[in-house]
């Protein structure tokens, strides 16, 4: 018998932080956050989540902040989308 298993990416879904501010060039309005989850699967159906990743960029500055450094007004506006 031949088992096909492991792990691949998901959907990464993208949130617009119209109302937080970039630490770095303080422009308001430019903070993109983005999900991404990492599944197992068997024979190619999603079985259960390994990880998730978060990421945020500005969209003016162009920088990234990963999750270890979200702001609180950052995770404030995760926590009510």
């Amino acid at each position: 018998m031949i088992l096909f298993f492991g792990t691949r990416p998901g959907k990464t879904e993208t949130m617009r932080l119209d109302t937080v501010t970039c630490p770095y060039c303080e422009q308001t309005g430019t903070i993109t956050a983005s999900k991404s989850t990492n599944w197992f699967h068997l024979f190619w159906i999603k079985l259960f989540k390994i990880s998730t990743k978060m990421i945020a960029e500005c969209s003016f500055c162009k920088r990234v902040y990963f999750e270890n450094e979200f702001t609180e007004e950052m995770e404030s506006a995760l926590n009510h989308s």
